[in-house]
């Protein structure tokens, strides 16, 4: 079945999804509500919880029982709850709906986990590492990169894999990004509603820049020659095309990365409900 034929499908899903969205956004609003959210989501498929610790941050990683792997889907998840309203910083980015782990429990094709960004589902918040700029202007800094690095290091370690999948989903798409520029264990490399020009993206938007923050499209060098897909929603208002686009640009047009736009998808809706025919093999 296309693309097509699944968004007919999906798209009558729309306004309940919305609904649902909508009630689970004020029934999970404290962080610790998020987490067990979030374990709640895992733990019937069988999945564990690791804590990697990750320079000065503890990571959060959701995974099946480790075993040995030639290749790893590895799922970033997105800037979360970082921002109350547009002037209003969260005191937590735990997400409300990590839509990147719902992706990771949907894919078929190879072992997948998840793996959470910094600061995010880490409870004593208010006394570790974290500041409020790490999930707000320097949420791709060099060090939020690093520790995501190194965590990605110890997830592949785990299942003894020889190879990466890196899914991002939102802002873990430019996280995905940046970690496939460094490494050269990278075999895919694929993004959903994800922001890959943040320049461009805020500029486009009236968003304050994010100062501190690296920029995949500076990148994009690197990722010569590396397979790529990227997904974008048509009706994605928070993102969409316009975050995509100056970064496959930046490519010559026979080595231009694949960027597939779905019609009637948001920048939530419906990647995990239909990530099983979307997912490439």
């Amino acid at each position: 079945m296309g693309v097509l034929n699944i968004v007919k499908r999906l798209t009558v899903l729309l306004a309940a999804l919305a609904v649902v969205a909508g009630l689970a956004g004020c029934a999970t609003t404290s962080p610790e509500a998020r987490r067990q959210s979030a374990l709640a989501l895992a733990t019937p498929s069988g999945w564990q919880a690791s804590t990697l610790a990750a320079s000065d941050f503890r990571l959060l990683a959701l995974h099946p029982a480790p075993q040995p792997t030639p290749e790893l889907a590895v799922f970033i998840e997105g800037d979360g709850l970082a921002w109350l309203d547009p002037r209003t910083p969260s005191a937590d980015p735990t997400p409300v709906e990590p839509i990147a782990l719902r992706l990771a429990l949907a894919e078929r094709h190879r072992l997948s986990a998840y793996l959470a960004r910094p600061c995010q589902f880490d409870a004593p918040l208010a006394s570790g590492n974290c500041r409020v700029s790490h999930w707000t202007q320097a949420r791709f800094s060099p060090e939020i990169i690093a520790a995501m690095d190194q965590g990605l290091s110890q997830l592949k370690a785990m299942f003894g894999a020889q190879r990466l999948v890196l899914v991002g989903y939102s802002g873990g798409g430019a996280v995905a990004a940046l970690l496939a520029a460094r490494r050269q264990d990278v075999s895919l490399l694929v993004t959903v509603a994800a922001v890959l020009d943040h320049e461009a993206w805020t500029g486009a938007q009236g968003l304050s820049p994010l100062q501190g923050s690296l920029n995949p499209a500076d990148e994009w060098a690197a990722l010569r020659g590396l397979r790529q897909i990227h997904f974008v929603g048509q009706q994605d208002r928070v993102a969409g095309r316009a975050a995509v686009q100056p970064f496959v640009d930046r490519f010559a047009a026979a080595e231009r990365p694949r960027l597939i736009e779905v019609p009637a998808f948001t920048h939530t809706c419906c990647w995990a409900e239909a990530w099983q025919r979307f997912s490439p093999p």
